[in-house]
C-alpha cells in the first residue's frame, strides 16, 4: 500500500507554526513526513523561511511516530558535506531512528547567498556524488580526511552516532542523477510521476528501495479562493526543475511567472474539497511505481482545515490506491 505523507514547507509558515502542523499531521494519521530546506520561499507571497535543521530538532521532540526526512538538503554549497553528516547523525538520535536524510543537487535560489557563483548542472552532480560519499563514510563511524575534486575534510569523525544510520535519498530529475540515486542512496526522491526515472533508478540499483514523490494541492471549501491561493503561491511549480534550479530569488520568480493564470494553475493543482480530484492527481505517482507521496497544501494559514479533512476524508480514500 503506498504511503501518504506531510510536507512542512519552510516557505510558507514560521517555525513554531511548523512543528504545531507537523504534530497534528501525526494525529492525523499521516503515514511520513517530509521538510523543505531553503534560505529564500520561491516568491515573496508565501513569506517565510526558517532555517530546516532547527525546525526538525524541534519535530523530532515534539512528535512520537511519524518519520521525519529532508526533501531535500543540498550538501555541496550553502552546507559542507561534513556538517551535514553531523546534522544528519544528530537527528537521528533525537529522532530515535526515524529520520531520513534527503539530498540534492540543489537551487540557486537557496545557495547564492554564500557568493562564489552557481555551477553548471554537470558541476553540481559531480560535487553530489562527492558529498555522498564523505557523509556515508562519516556515518559508518570512520575518521575521514578527504582531497577531492570539489571537498577537503580533514580529520573528520563524529563522535555521536546512531545505531542505523539515516537512511539517504536522492532527489532524481533525469538520467545522471537517476544513475547517481540507484547506485548511492537508499531512496529515490522525485517531483514529477515519471516513470522513466522508476526505471532508471532500478536499472542501476535502486530495484526494491523506496521511491518518493511529491504533489502539491490547495484544499479550501471555497474552490475560487483555493485556485487564488495556489496561483499566488505556488505558480512556479509548472515551470520544471531545469528552470527553477537555475533562478537566483523571488524577484526572478515573479518575472518568470508573470504570465501563468489561475486557471493553468488550477490545471496542475487540485484545488478545492473534492476528494476524487486529489486520488486523480496522486495515481499516476502510484502507477508509475512510487512507493511514497507527500502532499504539501499550500498556505500557511491553512493546515488546520486541510488536516482535519484529510483526516476524515482524503487519507481514508488514499488508502483504497
Amino acid at each position: 500500500m503506498v504511503q501518504i505523507g506531510y510536507t512542512m514547507m519552510t516557505e510558507q509558515a514560521g517555525p513554531r507554526e511548523l512543528v504545531a502542523h507537523v504534530v497534528a499531521a501525526e494525529r492525523a494519521g499521516f503515514d511520513f513526513s517530509v521538510t523543505s530546506d531553503h534560505y529564500f520561499p520561491w516568491l515573496e507571497s508565501q513569506g517565510h523561511a526558517p532555517y530546516a535543521w532547527s525546525v526538525l530538532g524541534a519535530a523530532a521532540q515534539a512528535t512520537e511516530r511519524i518519520p521525519l526526512m529532508t526533501y531535500v538538503t543540498c550538501p555541496t554549497t550553502r552546507y559542507h558535506p561534513a556538517v551535514v553528516a553531523q546534522k544528519a547523525a544528530t537527528m537521528q538520535l533525537l529522532s530515535q531512528g526515524r529520520f531520513r536524510l534527503g539530498l540534492g543537487s540543489g537551487e540557486n535560489l537557496n545557495e547564492h547567498v554564500v557568493g562564489g557563483g552557481w555551477p553548471a548542472a554537470r558541476v553540481r552532480l559531480e560535487m553530489l556524488e562527492e558529498a555522498v560519499e564523505i557523509i556515508r563514510s562519516l556515518l559508518a563511524g570512520k575518521e575521514v580526511s578527504h582531497h577531492g575534486v570539489h571537498f577537503d575534510v580533514e580529520n573528520a569523525k563524529l563522535w555521536d552516532l546512531p545505531e542505523v544510520p539515516p537512511p539517504i535519498g536522492v532527489a532524481a530529475s533525469g538520467d545522471r542523477s537517476c544513475e547517481l540515486a540507484g547506485r548511492l542512496a537508499d531512496l529515490l526522491i522525485a517531483t514529477e510521476p515519471e516513470q522513466s526515472l522508476i526505471t532508471a533508478f532500478e536499472r542501476h540499483g535502486g530495484q526494491g528501495k523506496p521511491k518518493v514523490g511529491q504533489l502539491p494541492i490547495c484544499y479550501d471549501t471555497d474552490r475560487d479562493a483555493a485556485i487564488a491561493r495556489a496561483h499566488d503561491q505556488f505558480r512556479w511549480f509548472g515551470s520544471g526543475w531545469s528552470v527553477n534550479s537555475e533562478i537566483p530569488g523571488p524577484a526572478g520568480f515573479t518575472g518568470a511567472t508573470q504570465f501563468v493564470r489561475p486557471g493553468d494553475v488550477a490545471e496542475s493543482i487540485p484545488c478545492g474539497d473534492d476528494v476524487e480530484a486529489v486520488v486523480e492527481a496522486v495515481s499516476p505517482y502510484v502507477e508509475a511505481g512510487f512507493t511514497e507521496i507527500a502532499l504539501v497544501q499550500i498556505g500557511g494559514d491553512h493546515q488546520e482545515p486541510y488536516l482535519e479533512w484529510a483526516q476524515h476524508k482524503l487519507l481514508p480514500a488514499l488508502r483504497d490506491l
